[in-house]
């Protein structure tokens, strides 16, 4: 039988001992920061440090209270509730991560605002029901301040009820040490490819939505490190995903060739 290895997770700033801190005293926790900058993996390290039962949910512009709460089903002749991932997580006493939390409908924020006061308590709307928080019950969620600014925003209410912690690229150094520990690249690779990622990211004249995130860079080290040429690799990898303009990739390309 294959040993799971632990989740490998490389600390920026003070984020594991607040995140230490929220769990002890049961506080809702928001992660703000770019996509690709560790959100989710910082949740999952974490979960399995603390030998916390974690369940994630990836919202999108769909996601609704009763996807989150629980839902009515017909079951041969009968109507059976089964309850949703919050519902389980608040009676288990689980880990909860609303990842992209903005994403969702609003209904969604107003479901979770009495978990997130000192009530810690979820009301199910359809049932007429209550449901205190479980003791170990903890409230993770993240979103990315900088999409589509103006757009898809937590409003300042909803922001206040969490303990928030911001997300940003790593320093140089630590960002080669973690192609290096997730891929297996040589050194000198890992340094040009975060060159690359951090000439990208500098470039704010090109107008990109989002910008090279660490998890472009591990993929591209991935592919270098399985015997795909380096350009090509960092193409497809890092170029390829950030512009669907011809122009602007090509202008990539040729940037990032010239670096490796």
């Amino acid at each position: 039988m294959t040993e799971i290895a632990p989740i490998f997770y490389k600390a920026i700033g003070a984020e594991i001992e607040i995140f230490n801190h929220c769990d002890v005293l049961k506080l809702p926790l928001l992660l703000k920061g770019p996509t690709g900058t560790g959100k989710s993996r910082f949740v999952e390290y974490m979960a399995e440090s603390l030998n916390k039962k974690l369940i994630t949910v990836s919202c999108h512009e769909e996601t609704s209270s009763t996807d989150l709460i629980g839902r009515f089903i017909i079951k041969g002749a009968e109507t059976v509730w089964i309850d949703g991932p919050l519902t389980i997580a608040v009676k288990n006493g689980y880990l909860l991560y609303l990842d992209e939390v903005a994403e969702a409908r609003p209904d969604v924020i107003v479901a979770i605002h009495s978990l997130t006061d000192h009530r810690r308590e979820l009301f199910v709307d359809k049932l007429g029901e209550t449901i205190k928080a479980h003791p170990d019950f903890l409230l993770v969620a993240s979103f990315n301040p900088g999409y589509q600014k103006g757009f898809k925003e937590l409003k300042p209410s909803t922001r206040q009820r969490f303990v928030a912690v911001s997300f940003d690229y790593p320093q140089p150094k630590i960002e080669v040490e973690i192609l290096i520990q997730e891929t297996g690249i040589d050194k000198d690779i890992a340094e040009k490819l975060v060159k690359i990622g951090n000439k990208i990211r500098n470039l704010t004249e090109l107008g990109l939505t989002e910008t090279v995130s660490t998890r472009l860079l591990v993929d591209a080290a991935k592919l270098i490190h399985n015997g795909l040429a380096k350009r090509l690799a960092v193409h497809i990898a890092v170029i390829e995903p950030l512009s669907d303009e011809l122009e602007t990739v090509q202008a990539l390309k040729d940037l990032s060739d010239l670096m490796i």
